[in-house]
């Protein structure tokens, strides 16, 4: 007999005069929000990341004006739903190495999560490959007010299990043993959130 036939044995055992076992209880939802995207927005800049709503007139401006300073190589999804003007299309051949010396990658989301403030990218069309949301210093991501939803289990809802995923809250960041926060260590330092309204 080997360990875990004896332990699953002595469980059988243990529980042999239980009647019912109960179901775990239900984790209560949260409750309704009247203002779904105005908590998504205020919960992503909780995560110092910068926030700015638009219409889809202003889009084209508000993108313009998050990307960062200076001449630096701008990669976009080929497939992005809107023109970045002197983007790079990524092709799928581009290295990490390539990657990390662009300056910005602006993509479109899946979803927004109003009570965690999380953006969840599945890769499809406007988000691009995982490496292009991952390796540059500066992302620019785009959520249509249409796509924010109140919590995790209606984003999961939304989402095929058998696409990759990325889930963003803020900007990248980890804290050492003493506490001291470092940002961009497995993703971009810079997370900049446009919402279409």
């Amino acid at each position: 007999m080997s360990a875990r036939e004896e332990i699953l044995g002595r469980v059988r055992v243990a529980l042999s005069d239980v009647d019912h076992v109960p179901a775990p209880p239900v984790a209560p939802r949260i409750t309704p929000v009247d203002d779904v995207v105005g908590l998504f927005a205020e919960r992503v800049a909780d995560y110092r990341a910068e926030v700015v709503r638009t219409t889809s007139a202003g889009l084209a401006a508000a993108v313009a004006a998050a990307l960062p300073p200076g001449d630096g190589r701008v990669v976009v999804p080929a497939d992005l739903s809107f023109e970045v003007p002197g983007a790079v299309a990524d092709d799928g051949t581009f290295t990490s190495y390539w990657l990390d010396s662009t300056a910005a990658v602006v993509t479109e989301a899946r979803v927004g999560i109003a009570e965690t403030g999380t953006i969840v990218l599945d890769h499809g069309q406007g988000q691009g490959r995982r490496a292009i949301t991952l390796v540059p210093d500066w992302h620019v991501c785009v959520v249509r007010a249409d796509q924010v939803v109140v919590d995790v289990p209606d984003a999961i809802a939304l989402l095929d299990p058998s696409r990759p995923q990325t889930w963003i809250s803020g900007p990248s960041a980890t804290s050492d043993i003493e506490l001291d926060r470092v940002e961009g260590v497995h993703g971009p330092r810079t997370l900049h959130v446009i919402v279409v309204d």
